[in-house]
């Protein structure tokens, strides 16, 4: 563990089948007035809403609503949320759903009190927040983000055609969060298999990066083992327990970020995400394994000593008789057959994406240096070409 680092986690976790029984004793800590978050009512289908609304009505707490919160949410649902915050003295924002709707909440946390245009102060300047912040709990029903134990908060500006990520300091992280697996069984199948795929996202950014010897890999290279072994049980049955109890369980620690700790990390696969969703608003985990298999293709010779651990490692590929090139290029391969055996995307093509947006998001997309490559903006429209010729 060559490089320094803090690490600090204030979120309380509750999880299993009983976990919603610890919500009651939780709103005891904060005021009589709790926002209430979610997306476009799904939890009000699978009988949630009824739930958690019955709960906080016992407590006697007011409820004010913030419904419709999208899948790549808008600064504009930020603003929404902010002046309800403000309006009604919102004690606690309780966010119910995925990572798009605890991003959210975290955004409407700081930006509410926030003097000035917050997206340009927290998002575009990454100015310390030295304003009020509103308290963030969350109850999770899709796995993939690790919103629910950190403080990253990826919002869309559509104005300017950004989609733009910020860790956040540990205040504003979830106080506790709720995990019971059987509340992701009703999911599509698309959208498992998209968080799915965001979780290893989350590990391999960490991973592809540096040459020491470093304990966040071992680590890494099991939970990703996990990951593999339970999805392909979960897509042969979305309501398998054990399976996706492990997923979610694997979500929260891939992006805790005790994961990364002591490594520069990569993230050059998000960036170039971020800004193809900006353009199609596609769902996140399918974007990064569309620009992963070509952008791992690229860069895996400036990183190969771990591009061979990752085939040795993830994939138990066999390196008899073979060089360090050709075991690289068979993990990456065998990173491909199981994207395709989840029924994950490959090309960027199928999830909106045009020629014409090819160079805008390439030339939008942030350029990072913490990976084994830094790429340049003609690179990264390179990999783009082939994402949306893959099939």
């Amino acid at each position: 563990m060559n490089l320094d680092f803090t690490y600090q986690n204030p979120t309380t976790i509750y999880f299993g089948k009983t976990a919603l029984d610890n919500l009651s004793d939780e709103l005891a800590n904060y005021g009589e007035t709790i926002m209430l978050a979610y997306g476009k009512g799904a939890i009000k289908k699978n009988g949630l809403y009824d739930q958690i609304v019955s709960i906080l009505k016992e407590d006697g707490k007011n409820i004010v609503e913030l419904s419709g919160i999208m899948a790549n949410p808008t600064y504009e649902k930020v603003v929404e949320g902010a002046k309800l915050v403000r309006d009604n003295n919102v004690d606690l924002i309780l966010a119910v759903g995925g990572g798009s709707v605890i991003d959210c909440a975290k955004a409407i946390s700081v930006s509410a009190y926030c003097e000035g245009d917050a997206w340009t102060r927290y998002w575009i300047k990454f100015e310390p927040v030295d304003n009020k912040i509103v308290s963030v709990a969350s109850i999770l029903t899709l796995a993939g983000t690790g919103s629910e134990m950190n403080g990253g908060s990826v919002i869309t500006n559509n104005d300017v055609k950004l989609k733009m990520g910020r860790i956040f300091p540990s205040n504003v992280s979830p106080k506790f969060s709720i995990l019971n697996p059987e509340y992701t069984f009703t999911l599509p199948k698309y959208q498992m298999v998209s968080g799915i795929f965001d979780m290893m996202s989350h590990l391999m950014e960490a991973y592809f990066s540096g040459e020491d010897d470093v304990t966040s890999d071992y680590m890494i290279e099991g939970l990703l083992r996990s990951i593999i072994n339970s999805a392909k049980i979960a897509v042969k049955d979305l309501k398998d327990y054990e399976a996706r109890s492990n997923l979610m369980w694997s979500s929260t620690l891939a992006m805790n970020p005790i994961m990364g700790l002591s490594k520069t990390q990569d993230w050059e696969v998000h960036m170039i995400e971020h800004q193809l969703g900006a353009y199609t608003d596609c769902a996140h985990g399918m974007g990064l394994a569309a620009i992963s298999l070509p952008y791992y293709r690229y860069i895996y010779k400036f990183g190969l000593d771990k591009f061979v651990r990752f085939a040795k490692e993830v994939w138990r590929v066999d390196e008899t008789g073979k060089t360090k090139e050709a075991v690289a290029l068979e993990g990456i391969a065998a990173l491909e057959s199981f994207i395709k055996e989840c029924g994950i995307v490959t090309s960027i093509k199928e999830l909106g994406a045009t020629e014409e947006m090819l160079p805008l998001i390439a030339n939008s997309t942030v350029l990072l240096s913490g990976g084994y490559k830094a790429l340049t903006a003609e690179e990264i429209l390179e990999i783009l070409k082939t994402a949306y010729a893959a099939v």
